[in-house]
């Protein structure tokens, strides 16, 4: 069982990621069909399970990473096209300058980071659930 801290702790990210996804699916949601299981945007209750976009992060307790324990960040377009990969670095960079910009916000008083590791974007420092 977790504790109440650490459900805090990811329930902030997870507000992080729903106004990420949000932002996504206000810019790109249009660009492509969604695949034919998938809800539109904003017919669930939950912006991970609708939409285009998945975007979320795993923890990862970091064992062959540089950067030790953090969140592994996932972006998943749900369509059956092929969406270029120009399109694809330009979200996911949009997906990190977001998350250095409201990861201070979110949790005042850490030293947390947003790097990208072997094309992966990790978010690790203090994830102490002390305040």
């Amino acid at each position: 069982m977790r504790s109440n801290e650490a459900m805090k702790w990811e329930e902030t990210l997870k507000g992080i990621f729903d106004g990420i996804d949000r932002e996504l699916e206000a810019e790109y949601g249009s660009r492509w069909p969604l695949h034919p299981s998938r809800p539109k945007n904003g017919t669930t209750s939950n912006p991970e399970a609708d939409g285009l976009f998945n975007v979320g992060a795993a923890f990862s307790a970091g064992f062959g990473s540089k950067f030790g324990p953090g969140y592994v960040v996932e972006i998943r377009l749900s369509t059956m096209q092929r969406v270029p990969e120009t399109v694809r670095a330009e979200i996911k960079q949009k997906v990190f300058q977001t998350l250095e910009k409201k990861l201070p916000t979110a949790f005042p008083g850490k030293a947390l980071q947003v790097s990208d590791e072997n094309g992966i974007i990790r978010i690790h420092g203090d994830l102490s659930l002390d305040d």
